[in-house]
């Protein structure tokens, strides 16, 4: 089993823990670490399979998109982290007390000042599918402490994994700046090495005095948290499918003409400065006006007559 060396004990504010790797000989089947590693290996995989990170995998990421993930990640790591200080002194859960090294609710600060600026907060709102997800934390965090280790595992375990092949493909994809802006969420500074933290991680979840009925209902709980990002995910999906690909060369994106014109990215960024809007609603409005329709029949009829006199 990993064990800590001289350090914090549950990575206090203002220290760095230290950690060594050692083999994880003695892991017992009925370990906590192993029965959700187990219990959460369907989830995991359909999780996996959803469309939307089928397609952040091959860098199909709009950029837009990319920021609306941004923001639910935000809503969901403040309300997480919140519940993690309500309980860090709680049995059930202090020994799993990283502030220092993984809290996200900063550096998810950082991502949205860079894509939204600083007036960030009146930009954003927190969709359905992550409300109901920042609900259930809380419920949690306030009514059953025991259950808090299921989301701090499911998220904080798969950001120390999966989440930096995603840093990869969304700075390459995304065209990120090289200084690492726009994807701070993905960077643990405070950790030197993810695969021993997770040994020390999982060694302290192992370390939680729970019976066996505790146990089973924070693999259940593991699972409910999967289906919370699937739903997240599936909303994401729904909305990259709403949103038009952006204009390369650094032309300003356009909309589709479908669905609310606020969403239109070139209206967002214009919206009180000069200018009418999106461009393609003005357009197609005034291609509606009867005298421009007119004026447009004309020129078919003109077009038409000179073709006919040029090929006789």
């Amino acid at each position: 089993m990993p064990s800590a060396m001289e350090g914090s004990e549950g990575g206090e504010e203002g220290e760095i823990l230290r950690y060594e790797e050692t083999e994880d000989d003695n892991v017992s089947p009925t370990d906590l670490s192993e029965l959700l590693k187990e219990g959460t290996k369907e989830s995991h995989d359909r999780a996996e399979n959803t469309q939307f990170v089928k397609d952040f995998l091959k860098g199909r990421i709009k950029k837009e998109l990319f920021k609306l993930a941004t923001v639910a990640l935000h809503f969901t790591y403040s309300a997480l982290e919140e519940e993690m200080d309500r309980n860090k002194d709680n049995p059930v859960f202090a020994p799993l007390y990283f502030p220092l090294e993984l809290h996200r609710r900063e550096a998810l600060v950082k991502d949205l000042k860079y894509f939204y600026g600083e007036d960030w907060k009146e930009k954003i709102q927190c969709s359905e599918a992550t409300q109901h997800y920042v609900d259930r934390i809380h419920h949690v965090g306030q009514h059953e402490p025991e259950l808090l280790v299921a989301h701090a595992y499911t998220r904080y375990m798969g950001d120390l994994s999966g989440g930096q092949v995603l840093k990869k493909v969304a700075q390459r994809a995304l065209k990120l700046p090289t200084t690492e802006e726009g994807i701070q969420f993905y960077m643990f500074d405070n950790i030197s090495n993810a695969q021993q933290f997770k040994q020390l991680y999982r060694a302290r979840m192992n370390a939680l005095d729970l019976d066996k009925n505790t146990k089973e209902r924070i693999v259940e709980e593991a699972n409910r948290a999967f289906r919370f990002n699937m739903q997240v995910f599936e909303e994401l999906d729904k909305l990259g499918r709403s949103l038009t690909e952006e204009a390369q060369d650094g032309g300003f994106p356009v909309h589709d003409g479908k669905g609310d014109l606020r969403k239109c990215p070139y209206y967002a960024d214009k919206l009180g400065k000069a200018g009418p809007g999106c461009p393609y609603q003005a357009a197609v409005a005034l291609a509606k006006q009867p005298l421009v329709q007119l004026i447009l029949a004309a020129c078919v009829a003109v077009a038409a007559g000179a073709a006919a006199w040029y090929l006789m």
